[in-house]
């Protein structure tokens, strides 16, 4: 059987997409591999194979370790995804994001979860060769479609109208998430309800913060900031939107969206080139607050276009869904265990 170690930090800070990435794919291995791959978590014994989920500085000083096999990267960002999230004086940055490529060129493979990053990669000096694209995905049994009862039950909790229209997002209170737009939107559409869960998982570094926690503290009337919410409750709020709005300056492949898709929920984002390369033609899209409210005003007069979309977010639920993932992962792992044999990487 193939030792594959996961060497991650991803779920000890709450509200990122990275630590949900990670959950999903422990969860497959368990599920549908565990009959050819034996998984631990942060063991530092032999290992065939060692995945890496997170760049912390101590996974950086035991890759150099002979007992780590075949070395994976998982790329969740790159420094220019970084800008907008965290304020750092410019000298730290440097350093930083001198230290995010190092980590990757330790790496005997890349994956990315986008393909627009192999070329973002390469021009890092990161041979092309070693990055390999696997999509994220979410699962099916954690994030579905609700019944009609279980969603005015949840409206009910919550002291939502069933006919009020809900527009949810999240992810963390941060500049580069478009928060600013969300909030002016709500205060453009004073009969809309709208939600954003997530919080400061980055606390004072976070970029804006001092402006960002006001916003948070005192929102307009109409605008809900949950905070950092449990996933079953992340699945509850998915399913009494009746948009998901994610209006992010960048991004590498948001677990959000997938989540959102898998719920069934139409989708609506900022328009970049990143989700072309991914999800083109499975959502709706704008590049400024004008645009999102025109939008927003098109589905509230057109009832047919979010029945439309949430068909398409259906479609995209399965093409990135745990079955498909499951085959490509298990292909993956093979390929990179028969390498290192013939490196002579594996004992």
């Amino acid at each position: 059987m193939i030792k594959i170690n996961m060497f991650s930090k991803a779920d000890t800070v709450q509200g990122q997409g990275v630590g949900s990435a990670y959950n999903e794919l422990i969860g497959l291995l368990r599920k549908n591999l565990s009959n050819e791959f034996q998984v631990t978590i942060n063991q530092y014994s032999q290992s065939d194979i060692t995945h890496y989920h997170t760049i912390n500085p101590t996974y950086f000083i035991n890759s150099f370790s002979k007992n780590r096999g075949r070395k994976i990267g998982y790329v969740h960002f790159l420094p220019e995804t970084l800008e907008g999230s965290i304020k750092l004086p410019s000298g730290a940055k440097t350093v930083l994001y001198k230290y995010v490529i190092d980590f990757y060129k330790r790496m005997d493979q890349i994956v990315v979860v986008n393909p627009i990053f192999i070329d973002k990669l390469a021009n890092y000096g990161i041979d092309r060769s070693k990055i390999k694209y696997i999509p994220n995905f979410v699962s099916k049994s954690v994030f579905y479609e609700q019944t009609d009862a279980q969603k005015k039950q949840f409206r009910e909790k919550v002291g939502i109208p069933d006919d009020k229209f809900v527009i949810f997002g999240d992810g963390q209170v941060q500049v580069r998430k478009g928060v600013d737009d969300f909030a002016k939107l709500a205060q453009a559409n004073p009969d809309i309800q709208f939600i954003w869960a997530g919080g400061f998982s980055f606390g004072k570094i976070t970029e804006g913060y001092d402006r960002l926690k006001k916003l948070v503290a005192n929102p307009p009337k109409n605008l809900l900031f949950t905070g950092i919410i449990t996933r079953q409750e992340l699945v509850n709020y998915l399913n009494i939107a009746n948009l998901f709005l994610l209006p992010s300056y960048d991004e590498l492949f948001p677990m959000s969206v997938l989540e959102a898709f898998s719920c069934g929920t139409p989708v609506l984002l900022r328009n970049l080139d990143l989700y072309k390369a991914i999800i083109d033609g499975y959502y709706m899209s704008g590049n400024n607050f004008d645009d999102f409210n025109q939008i927003i005003q098109s589905v509230l007069s057109d009832p047919e276009k979010l029945k439309r979309y949430h068909t398409l977010s259906l479609k995209a639920s399965d093409e990135y869904s745990e079955a498909n993932l499951t085959k490509v992962w298990r292909e993956f792992y093979l390929e990179q265990y028969n390498l290192g044999k013939k490196m002579g990487q594996i004992k």
